[in-house]
């Protein structure tokens, strides 16, 4: 019985170590020197070759090496049979929390602003604060996080979803209340799964609907954007700006727009990474549940998407 590790253009080391570390005796191939694919019984994935799957007759289990899971599910070569799980990590949410914590105070005291007057000798003290009403699209475990750090700070805080909510601790819009929602915002922040419903929601028609100079945090998936719809979206000041850390296709390729446009910020898909040691236990007792034919930690509703 082995574990394939199938992460194309990540280096493994890190993932085998944690691996080994917690079950020495594990039985691991590695994409793409898998030679022995009938002994296969789980998968790890991380932006695998779709298809791929194909060559494990004997698969019974596909593990996420992260909390998305689009990747896993866009692939047909993947059974709807076939059981998926995915990681859930406090450090992620730890992380991700931070990452829009930093967006929406670097928004609200301007701090893109004070850069430029520094690099031309500018000393400008009006209105050093934008007054802020932030919106979460999506408000499962990540987006719940965000919205009650910010409420804590002070902050006016509203959230979306696609499922009725009850009791929920702050306003609440379902998605045909979309319209209401914008209105009441400026800061807009999309931790949305990747779904059918949800690629392409982040569009020009949406971003009408925003106050003018809503300030826009994607760090959900890059497909939720449509990208060339934010630029018109800045120009036409619908949107003052953006921070994003997910993209179409990544790494962002070297003659994209969003390099040269001083009021998008980009980085790099790092707003929230797996760490290996923490994510292996969840992995190693998925392996021994399956093994034993128990219930699976984490796993994977495929109609909701996550």
């Amino acid at each position: 019985m082995s574990i394939a590790i199938i992460s194309p253009g990540r280096d493994p080391k890190v993932w085998i170590d944690a691996l080994k570390k917690h079950q020495p005796n594990l039985d691991i191939q590695v994409y793409p020197d898998i030679n022995r694919p009938n002994e296969v019984e789980m998968a790890l994935l991380w932006q695998h070759p779709p298809g791929y799957l194909s060559n494990f007759p004997n698969l019974k289990l596909i593990s996420s090496l992260g909390a998305g899971v689009d990747h896993i599910l866009s692939d047909p070569a993947v059974s709807k049979a076939m059981p998926i799980v995915r990681i859930v990590d406090e450090k992620l949410t730890w992380s991700m929390t931070n990452y829009v914590v930093t967006g929406v105070l670097n928004f609200h005291r301007q701090i893109a602003r004070y850069q430029a007057d520094q690099k031309r000798k500018v000393w400008e003290m009006s209105n050093p604060e934008i007054p802020v009403k932030i919106g979460v699209m999506g408000v499962g475990a990540l987006g719940g996080d965000v919205l009650d750090k910010l409420h804590y700070m002070g902050f006016p805080v509203f959230g979306l979803g696609f499922a009725e909510k009850k009791d929920f601790p702050y306003p609440y819009f379902s998605r045909d209340q979309m319209d209401d929602f914008l209105s009441e915002i400026n800061v807009l922040i999309c931790l949305l799964p990747l779904t059918p419903e949800t690629e392409g929601i982040l569009n020009l028609d949406l971003f009408k609907k925003c106050n003018p100079g809503t300030y826009l945090i994607n760090v959900a998936r890059g497909k939720h954007l449509i990208e060339e719809d934010l630029i018109s979206a800045l120009d036409k000041g619908y949107l003052s700006g953006a921070m994003l850390d997910v993209y179409r296709k990544e790494p962002l390729p070297e003659d994209h727009p969003f390099w040269e446009e001083n009021r998008i910020l980009c980085t790099p898909h790092i707003a929230s990474v797996t760490n290996p040691e923490a994510a292996t236990p969840q992995i190693i007792e998925n392996f021994r549940r399956l093994k034993s034919n128990l219930s699976l930690l984490n796993i994977v509703d495929r109609e909701k998407g996550y």
